[in-house]
């Protein structure tokens, strides 16, 4: 099993507007579907899945467990509830959403593998974990085992030590914010590789990302955008290119939850 390099995010959909996005996005070709219980949107998403015809072999599906249900006698009840909601026996990846500081580390992840052996997910995983917490998680669940950290990068967010640590660990990279709220679209120096390639400045975000060898998930409410994205794949960006974006960089950090976000590398 690998973390598909593309797939549609839902962060902040709901209703009516997530269902049409999945439907959309499926029609469109894209195969992986990210959600996560805190979006409550996972009963939508399952509908929209169901209603698109694709077989549920030919997707990949990830879910997140939120911090109110990560106790060893709630996460995997919980799981059972987001898997009754999105329609299907199992989940192809699980992730623990946040780290939360004050809730014990061990616990969450032993529940986390448990759910794995359970045949309730086919891969498991952790998000917004700095190194030190992801060393952490190894050290419980085994090396090989956590298939990816999901975290915040963007041209304006590169995280070089964390990404490094991740790539050395064989964990994949998968980036969320890769646009950083639409700020990046407004970047003159991303739109002039655009422009040089005749692409979009979205494409070029999420080339650099590919290139960097990172999983991109990225939402849109809007088909023609959800299909542009999906270009980003054929766009290749040179030398000259990545060094521009990579001179971009300046922390420029979009979530940062107090209560939640441990200290960032």
């Amino acid at each position: 099993m690998s973390v598909p390099s593309f797939g549609v995010g839902t962060f902040r959909l709901t209703g009516q507007t997530v269902i049409d996005s999945v439907r959309n996005a499926l029609d469109v070709g894209y195969r992986a579907v990210d959600t996560a219980q805190i979006y409550g949107n996972e009963a939508e998403v399952g509908q929209a899945i169901a209603e698109s015809g694709v077989p549920r072999d030919e997707l990949f599906l990830t879910t997140k467990i939120w911090v109110d249900n990560y106790a060893a006698d709630k996460l995997i009840p919980s799981l059972r509830d987001s898997l009754a909601k999105l329609r299907t026996g199992y989940v192809d990846l699980l992730l623990i959403h946040w780290p939360a500081p004050g809730v014990e580390l061990r616990e969450y992840m032993t529940a986390l593998a448990e759910a794995k052996s359970l045949g309730l997910t086919r891969q498991i995983g952790v998000s917004n974990f700095n190194i030190e917490l992801t060393r952490q998680a190894i050290e419980v669940v085994g090396a090989g085992e956590i298939a990816t950290n999901q975290i915040e990068l963007s041209p304006y967010l590169q995280n070089p030590a964390l990404t490094a640590f991740l790539q050395e660990q064989g964990i994949t990279v998968t980036s969320y914010m890769t646009l950083a709220y639409g700020k990046v679209l407004k970047d003159p120096v991303l739109a002039a590789i655009a422009d040089k390639h005749q692409a979009t400045v979205a494409q070029v975000a999420l080339a650099w990302a590919l290139q960097r060898g990172y999983s991109v998930i990225p939402s849109s409410t809007k088909r023609e955008n959800l299909a542009s994205n999906l270009l980003a794949q054929d766009l290749h960006l040179d030398a000259d290119d990545m060094a521009a974006i990579a001179a971009l960089d300046r922390n420029g950090r979009e979530v940062d939850p107090p209560g939640l976000a441990p200290a960032w590398d």
